[in-house]
């Protein structure tokens, strides 16, 4: 649940910012910018652990890395996406459906034990995928449909 603490930071130092230098607070950008934040962080980690990443990857899908890093792209260009406004729904229903895709990956490593980060099989299981992983998809979709689709 770490991540989700960039996504409720980032968000909660938007509205203090528009806040502050707007003089109201700005639900619309700040939700947007802790999804923008926490989704590049994620896009940028498929660089640093890839070997993990690929680990993830259901073995009957080819080319593990390049799925790796064009995940990771994806997600960067999809953080960005969410802050121009007139792209920011289809960047949100595009981003939600990234959310159910990828999901299969957190099955896989959640069955095989992977520990993304040491790209070993060290991992928690089954027990962090329904008690944080589940959760946590659950959490993203809902704040991208909110803050991508509601609210825009």
């Amino acid at each position: 649940m770490k991540l989700l603490t960039i996504l409720f930071a980032s968000f909660i130092v938007g509205l203090l910012a528009t806040k502050i230098f707007q003089g109201d607070w700005n639900f619309l950008f700040s939700g947007n910018l802790g999804m923008t934040v926490f989704i590049i962080f994620v896009g940028f980690s498929h660089f640093k652990f890839q070997k993990g990443m690929a680990m993830m990857i259901p073995d009957f899908i080819p080319r593990k890395m390049f799925w790796v890093y064009a995940t990771g792209l994806i997600e960067i260009a999809a953080g960005i996406g969410l802050m121009i406004p007139s792209i920011r729904e289809l960047t949100a229903v595009l981003l939600i459906i990234f959310y159910v895709l990828v999901f299969i990956a957190n099955i896989n490593s959640a069955k095989k034990k992977i520990n993304i980060f040491k790209a070993d099989f060290t991992g928690p299981g089954m027990d962090y995928l329904y008690k944080q992983r589940i959760p946590m998809q659950i959490i993203l979709i809902a704040w991208t449909w909110y803050f991508g689709i509601y609210l825009n």
